[in-house]
C-alpha cells in the first residue's frame, strides 16, 4: 500500500498518517475523508503493518535472539527544487548503537555519500515506526534512506542489497561486543 494512501510511519494522530500533498502535488482522494473512511485505511494497513512488526519482535525476544530493527525507505534525487546529493542516509536519535557503526562502514566505502541524519531526521517525524517498535523495548535501530535513482533497476538493487548484506553480517552482535569490552577492561585492571 502506498504511503500516499496511508503512511504507516506516522503516529494515528499525525496530520500527515493520510497525506493531503506529496512534495508539492495535491492528493485529491485523501481530501475530505470521512472519520469511517480513515479508520478503513488504518485497518487496511497501518494496523496490520504494526501489528506484524510487533509480532515478530515479541516472537524474537521470547527467544532470546539479539534483536536490532532497522527500516528501509528510498527518497528522491530532487525535493520542492532542491537536490539532494547522499547516496544513502542513515537516521538516528540519540541512540547510535547501529547507526554509528552503519555510518563509518557507509563512509568507508569509495564514491558513496553518505548522510547522517540526511535527508531526514527525527524531527522530521519520520522515526515512528522505530520508536514504536525498538525504542520502546531498548533496542538498538536505525532508519536507511537510499536515494531512489541508486535502487531504479535489479543492478542497483543488487549492488545496495549485497552493500548493506556484508555490512550487516560484520556487525558485532552486542553481547559479544559487551563481552569482549568487559574482558579487555579486566585485562587492562590486571595489567595497571
Amino acid at each position: 500500500v502506498s504511503r500516499l494512501v496511508i503512511d504507516c510511519n506516522r503516529p494515528l494522530d499525525a496530520p500527515d498518517l493520510v497525506p493531503p500533498v506529496s512534495e508539492t502535488t495535491v492528493i485529491p482522494g485523501n481530501s475530505g475523508l470521512s472519520d469511517k473512511q480513515r479508520a478503513a485505511r488504518v485497518d487496511l494497513a497501518w494496523r496490520p503493518f504494526h501489528d506484524a512488526i510487533s509480532g515478530i519482535v515479541d516472537r524474537r525476544l521470547a527467544r532470546g535472539q539479539e534483536t536490532r530493527l532497522v527500516s528501509v525507505h528510498s527518497f528522491t534525487p530532487v525535493y520542492k527544487g532542491k537536490s539532494r546529493p547522499w547516496h544513502i542516509g542513515i537516521i538516528h536519535d540519540d541512540d547510535r548503537r547501529l547507526a554509528a557503526p552503519l555510518i563509518s562502514a557507509l563512509q568507508r566505502l569509495s564514491g558513496v555519500t553518505v548522510g547522517v541524519n540526511e535527508p531526514y531526521s527525527p524531527a522530521d517525524r519520520v522515526y515512528f515506526t522505530l520508536e514504536r517498535h525498538a525504542r520502546t523495548r531498548g533496542l538498538a535501530c536505525a532508519m536507511i534512506e537510499i536515494r531512489n535513482d541508486e535502487i531504479a533497476g535489479d543492478t542497483g538493487q543488487r549492488k545496495w542489497a549485497d552493500l548493506l548484506t556484508g555490512i550487516f553480517s560484520n556487525l558485532e552482535p552486542e553481547e559479544a561486543r559487551g563481552s569482549r569490552q568487559r574482558a579487555m577492561g579486566k585485562s587492562v585492571q590486571s595489567a595497571s
